[in-house]
């Protein structure tokens, strides 16, 4: 079978990646194609597009880069129809994917959404698109099978991808002294700081995070360097600190931390599954924070948090640090975290409260023989 997957953040990267080893366990002929990262392109197949040239976050970032967004999608779909498919799989990115969903199904293609979009957070309108051009649908959120059932979407819902991602590496993983070793690291405490997978992220959120540095000699702060950007690109940030940084080594380096600072996304939930208490913040220009104010206010948006872990919970079972104030604030609940221990207790509960809702294992291998066994049957 020929598979065409499109993904748009590290995160879909990810995820496409573990997708695709599974599939291939069950369609040893497996041809893919794809918009994805260096993990989907370890996995096999041909790299069209890498995310790192699609990723925008905010209203002005995409107006901005809208050229570069519309020749992607134009560039998607001529690549599709050369390639022809034999299934198309999305997987989130909602703004770019539900335009490939409808014109892949103006050529009577099929199409699969893994990881579908977050409609319980930004409104129902593009209900109606993912009834008429998506064929089959995934999710990974456990409350968000009755939120789509609701609005007359069958969705399948196999648990969370990350909780294997998780356990096979913490199967694998090498000693605190190796990871330390081999990134010079002294024997202090560690503070993990992730500051995202996108430039836009990590120069607002990082220089928040750093300022904090100054207040913890007794400990060392080190940064979870993203796949897709180059380490220069930190070392302007980090001129003259202490802050370390380790790259493509997020697993390995919460494994062995304390506590971590993290921006909102994936990493928050990441974060709680390693059991580390962890404060999250998001920083964004000030247009994009104004203009989210007035969607919240209008009740465009219909989320009470922005971390996955407190969304997940429907609680704040984590702290969250929004634009103003953020260096200040963080100490603040750094301190709780390192110093309070019933504080730290209550956030590690919450964390187990988690993994006990959060879905059962082998989630990628499920939905991969899901998805290949429909494909036979048609």
């Amino acid at each position: 079978m020929k598979y065409y997957i499109i993904a748009g953040e590290a995160s879909g990267d990810m995820h496409g990646a573990n997708l695709m080893k599974h599939v291939m366990g069950y369609d040893t002929k497996a041809d893919f194609r794809f918009f994805g990262g260096d993990m989907m392109k370890s996995a096999g197949g041909s790299l069209v597009r890498h995310y790192s040239e699609m990723s925008y976050m905010g209203i002005w970032e995409v107006i901005s880069n809208i050229g570069k967004i519309f020749r992607n999608i134009i560039l998607c779909k001529k690549d599709i129809i050369q390639f022809n498919p034999d299934v198309i799989i999305l997987i989130d990115y909602a703004g770019f994917n539900l335009r490939i969903a409808k014109y892949a199904k103006t050529h009577n293609l099929r199409v699969y959404y893994y990881i579908l979009p977050k409609l319980w957070a930004w409104g129902k309108s593009r209900a109606k698109k993912i009834r008429k051009y998506v064929d089959k649908r995934y999710v990974i959120l456990p409350f968000e099978v009755k939120f789509y059932n609701q609005l007359n979407i069958y969705v399948e819902f196999f648990g969370n991808p990350l909780v294997d991602q998780i356990e096979n590496f913490k199967r694998s993983s090498k000693s605190s002294k190796d990871f330390r070793n081999i990134n010079r690291l002294s024997d202090k405490p560690i503070i993990a700081l992730l500051a995202g997978s996108r430039k836009q992220e990590i120069d607002r959120c990082l220089p928040e995070m750093i300022a904090i540095t100054k207040h913890y000699p007794d400990y060392q702060f080190v940064v979870a360097g993203a796949v897709s950007i180059e380490e220069k690109y930190y070392n302007r940030i980090l001129h003259n600190t202490n802050v370390k940084i380790v790259h493509n080594q997020t697993y390995p380096l919460l494994t062995q931390s304390s506590a971590a600072v993290v921006t909102s996304g994936t990493a928050t939930l990441e974060t709680a599954l390693f059991n580390v208490p962890q404060v999250v913040i998001y920083k964004t220009s000030s247009f994009n924070y104004y203009f989210g104010q007035l969607l919240v206010l209008i009740k465009v948006i219909h989320v009470n948090f922005f971390s996955l872990v407190n969304i997940i919970l429907n609680k704040e079972a984590v702290k969250e640090l929004l634009q103003f104030k953020l260096a200040e604030n963080i100490k603040k609940e750094l301190d709780k975290i390192l110093f309070n221990r019933n504080y730290k207790e209550e956030i590690i509960k919450n964390y187990k409260e988690l993994r006990s809702i959060i879905g059962k294992p082998e989630a990628s291998k499920q939905i991969a023989k899901s998805i290949v066994d429909s494909l036979s049957q048609e």
